[in-house]
């Protein structure tokens, strides 16, 4: 694992301990966002193994799509989880307050404790 990788899922660990402290709190469509921002900091970390690096979030997501998921080297399901999180957070940012609900909070914030735990397992401990 590189400097950059272990910053990285350290960075999407404080995202997630965040995500789990704003729900409690009843922010549901801010604990969506960090839950997002822990998966694209996952996704980063996988591509940066690879020596990829990208600007914008919709080539990162791209990208972790075609150089893992298509590939098998993680399950396509956890590009869908970057995906689907990205759309949700969007709506949290942008849509109306109170946009996601407590159970779509929970369901990313799983995905994401997911994500981290197939990013340790893949590249090591942090």
């Amino acid at each position: 694992m590189t400097d950059e990788q272990q910053e990285l899922l350290l960075k999407a660990q404080q995202s997630l301990e965040a995500a789990k402290l704003l729900l409690t709190n009843h922010f549901p469509d801010y604990a969506t966002s960090r839950a997002y921002y822990s998966m694209f900091d996952i996704a980063e970390a996988f591509l940066e193994g690879n020596g990829l690096s990208f600007s914008k979030h919709s080539a990162v997501i791209a990208a972790f799509g075609r150089e893992f998921a298509k590939t098998q080297q993680v399950p396509r399901d956890f590009h869908r989880f970057l995906i689907e999180a990205q759309e949700l957070r969007t709506t949290g940012d942008y849509g109306q307050l109170n946009a996601i609900t407590t159970d779509q909070a929970t369901e990313q914030i799983d995905r994401a404790e997911q994500f981290l735990f197939l990013a340790i397992q893949m590249m090591g401990a942090i």
